[in-house]
């Protein structure tokens, strides 16, 4: 077991985070990186005990353009501020991974700049690849050479080059002896070389215990990266996307068959997240924003390694507008959010699933067990050491009875709600609420967690009385009595309230919304099977013709793959692998986030 396996990550994108300037003149640095210390305790405040933060080193852009391996961009500060701040996310008990873009650099990175002046007799023309000094670019260069995304001003290395491959693993040892950083994000993992992989995963085993390796890869067999002799983990891409499409297509049967595919490439430990700083917020992609609670739930206790990106734990915004990801790396103010916890019930929600993660083995460890599948109702079991957990989640407007197979104890409690279940039979019944989720935990677990809930605040709700229910809501228990609940709202989570609900009222469920679930399901079952009988009919996409004139969004599934296989032959010779990779992806939104990736 090492720190990875049971971490709650945080991601930080600093060069949004902290407001710097789009462009970096190499002027006299300036000390942002600072300003994130405060950060450094809300992530220990929500549960968090590693963090993602990158791309750190100097460039001239976003970040991903690298000009300095070994140097802090100036926009953030210097390598003393980094130094400090790894140091003082170690003393709060936070490890750290650093952004690794290995793949390219940028054009003001030492070797393209020798190229540039020497032509033919620099010493690094071999560093990048297919330097070709007949060719030419929009640069005027006098040469062309390979790139990452079709971008020119990402340039790629050659990464079979054992001078470029010594100078990337210095580059790591630099960066542990430095900066006493846990781990990296290898950005581009799925175009790196092999090879080059196997090298970088020999030097992370020598130079720290745990020394942890994560790539960046979209699509794909995942166990092709993630093995002994390459990668620790990669993200989970196809997990993010049945996260949120399972829930806005009422179809919990995506999310269950994409965990018995992830299953089924062996016990790799993947890293789960719902978004981050490439893909729309989770917030902003979820039709029903009630579902924000039942997804975070699925994160955080499914199999994996979960990760919260920056301002979503605030149930935040962001969209990505005209082609740019600007709105995904916004600049915010901690102290704008010093007491979410408290008032914010995506933060509270946030920070007790962080406790409980932490406090309970099983969501790291635990074997996983399917115990209900519906389109509306989920659940499985998270086993260990003869200790079942149980989650539940349940995407419908009403609640929804389970009868769930439980472990060798008397009873349960939910970790979020409070609730006690008893045994009976071997089996716990429950009334789990609408659009929610649970953790059933043994009775006696140590947890320090106050009970939290999210229920749906209706539109039509939000019209009526909306001075009164500023100060209190009224709730009517089941025998008839009024009681007066608190309500807490902010602007990011208007949506959502807190609230608590008795074990009296929902155990008395009424039949009929129990008639009205069950139709639903029915309904939706006849849906759900259509469209896998749809998708179980492959169409070729060599035998398609892209209209090039359409959007992406516009494309069909086989139109979208076919478009993808195009630019991949524009690229270089496309395998039987490249292909197998391409026609298995069959969700169309992933499909058009990969054409997009070329420019």
């Amino acid at each position: 077991m090492a720190w990875y396996d049971e971490a709650v990550f945080y991601h930080i994108y600093p060069l949004g985070l902290t407001g710097a300037p789009k462009q970096n003149d190499y002027g006299e640095p300036v000390h942002r990186l600072n300003t994130l210390l405060p950060w450094v305790d809300h992530i220990k405040e929500i549960g968090g005990s590693a963090l993602y933060i990158g791309p750190l080193f100097e460039s001239v852009g976003h970040g991903y353009e690298t000009t300095d391996y070994k140097k802090l961009d100036s926009r953030l500060g210097t390598n003393e501020d980094l130094t400090a701040f790894v140091a003082y996310c170690h003393e709060q008990g936070i490890k750290v991974i650093f952004d690794g873009v290995f793949n390219h650099t940028g054009r003001d990175f030492f070797a393209f700049k020798d190229i540039q002046a020497n032509r033919e007799n620099s010493q690094y023309k071999d560093w990048y690849c297919n330097v070709n000094f007949w060719g030419n670019n929009e640069y005027n260069d006098g040469f062309s050479y390979d790139n990452w995304g079709g971008y020119n001003l990402l340039v790629k290395l050659n990464q079979k080059n054992p001078a470029v491959v010594d100078y990337i693993c210095d580059v790591i040892r630099f960066w542990v002896s430095e900066f006493d950083v846990d781990g990296i994000r290898l950005d581009a993992a799925d175009v790196l070389d092999f090879d080059f992989m196997k090298a970088l995963r020999r030097t992370a085993n020598e130079v720290k215990p745990d020394f942890w390796l994560m790539g960046e890869v979209i699509h794909g067999d995942y166990s092709r990266w993630v093995n002994g002799e390459t990668l620790h983990s990669v993200t989970n891409y196809t997990l993010h996307k049945a996260l949120y499409s399972g829930h806005n297509d009422h179809n919990y049967f995506e999310i269950a068959h994409t965990v018995r595919r992830l299953q089924n490439m062996g016990t790799l430990k993947l890293y789960n997240f719902v978004d981050n700083h490439d893909v729309e917020r989770i917030y902003t992609k979820l039709t029903n924003k009630a579902h924000f609670a039942p997804v975070h739930v699925l994160l955080y206790t499914l199999p994996g390694v979960p990760s919260i990106y920056y301002g979503s734990e605030f149930g935040i915004e962001g969209r990505k507008e005209y082609g740019s990801d600007d709105s995904l790396r916004p600049a915010l103010n901690i102290e704008d959010y010093k007491d979410s916890v408290k008032t914010n019930p995506c933060t509270a929600l946030i920070a007790a699933l962080g406790k409980v993660r932490q406090a309970v083995p099983a969501l790291s460890y635990g074997s996983y067990d399917e115990l209900m599948l519906t389109n509306r109702q989920f659940a499985y079991a998270r086993d260990l050491d003869g200790t079942r957990v149980i989650v539940s989640v349940n995407n419908d407007d009403a609640p929804a009875g389970m009868h769930l197979a439980a472990g060798n104890c008397t009873a349960y409690i939910g970790a979020l709600s409070g609730e006690k279940v008893s045994v009976q039979d071997g089996h716990i019944n429950i009334t789990q609420p609408a659009n929610s989720g649970e953790i059933w935990v043994p009775e006696g677990t140590d947890l320090d967690v106050k009970p939290v809930k999210v229920v749906t605040k209706t539109e039509s709700e939000a019209k009526t009385n909306t001075e009164d229910k500023a100060a209190s809501e009224t709730a009517t228990d089941a025998k008839g009595n009024q009681e007066s609940e608190p309500k807490i709202e902010s602007k990011e989570s208007k949506d959502i309230v807190t609230a608590t609900e008795s074990a009296d009222a929902k155990k008395n469920t009424t039949n009929t919304e129990k008639n009205i679930s069950a139709a639903n399901e029915v309904k939706d079952s006849a849906k759900d099977a259509s469209a896998q009988a749809a998708a179980d009919t492959p169409v070729d996409p060599e035998t398609i013709t892209v209209d090039w004139s359409k959007s992406p969004e516009s494309m069909t599934v086989p139109e979208l793959q076919a478009a993808i296989l195009a630019k991949l032959a524009g690229n270089g010779p496309v395998d039987a692998q490249m292909k197998k990779t391409v026609t298995d992806n069959i969700w169309h939104d992933s499909l058009v986030n990969w054409l997009k990736s070329f420019r």
